[in-house]
């Protein structure tokens, strides 16, 4: 006699266990958070402050534009009550007010930024094309130098080359509103040779920097400038600064070319 009790029994114990499996295991989705289309239009234009008629930004689709001269535009979000902005870091604004011509939000430091819209089209002079501004050079630089160890001579040459990468420093506009200024990087080659022979030939970046540099550091720094420094019995040594752009802070690190080739880096002491 054909026994549907012993047949049925193993696929009843499967679906049991694959339906506590889905209720007990299964990971709850993360709720995405819905953009506010309808504050986005109310947005676009030019927003002057409230207080002085100073121009903040203009908003044009889903991009932020800042007046002044080195300032990225910005991609954006309004979502619920924040305003998002999504430049080298991501940051949110609470919505105090808004309608379509007045906007009022807490900037980073906690005040209140009060916004209208004007229709003046005269300021769109503002916002032409951004430049980026060059770091140390915007031009070739090339030195070169001899060292001597003992009775032995060396040919050192380094070559600074501008580049088209761009380097974004954040900062502070009048608003309290965080913004990526642009810059260049620079690429820098270093040569040695001992008589004819090459003992090393390498461009360098700054991103090689990341061992002995803190990794947010090198992201908003520029490879500025590569400096002879002197011969010993350890090898030779340079200097290689990587700088914030329009301020004082660096990173002197110490670069070491050993007589058998291979470079070694460190901070400057």
């Amino acid at each position: 006699m054909f026994n549907f009790r012993k047949i049925y029994m193993p696929f009843l114990c499967i679906d049991l266990a694959l339906a506590l499996f889905a209720c007990s295991g299964q990971t709850p989705k993360q709720e995405k958070t819905e953009e506010d289309l309808t504050a986005k239009k109310n947005l676009q234009g030019i927003w002057l402050d409230d207080d002085d008629d100073d121009v903040a930004f203009r908003v044009k689709g889903d991009t932020i534009f800042f007046p002044d001269s080195t300032s990225a535009p910005t991609y954006f979000r309004v979502e619920r009550d924040s305003f998002v902005l999504f430049g080298g870091n991501t940051v949110k604004y609470h919505i105090v007010k808004q309608t379509p011509h007045l906007f009022v939000f807490v900037n980073q430091n906690g005040d209140k930024v009060k916004l209208k819209k004007t229709n003046d089209m005269s300021y769109l002079d503002l916002f032409a094309t951004k430049t980026v501004l060059h770091i140390n050079q915007n031009k070739l630089v090339k030195r070169d130098s001899i060292m001597y160890h003992g009775d032995e001579r060396y040919h050192c040459y380094v070559q600074i080359n501008p580049t088209t990468y761009k380097v974004a420093k954040a900062s502070y506009n009048d608003d309290g509103v965080e913004v990526d200024n642009m810059y260049y990087d620079n690429i820098i080659n270093l040569c040695i040779y001992k008589g004819a022979t090459s003992l090393f030939s390498s461009d360098m970046r700054k991103e090689m920097f990341k061992d002995v540099v803190p990794e947010s550091f090198v992201k908003q720094a520029v490879f500025s400038d590569l400096t002879f420094v002197n011969a010993d019995k350890e090898g030779l040594h340079f200097f290689a600064i990587l700088a914030i752009p329009e301020s004082s802070i660096n990173y002197m690190v110490e670069v070491v070319v050993g007589y058998n080739g291979k470079l070694h880096k460190r901070i400057k002491k």
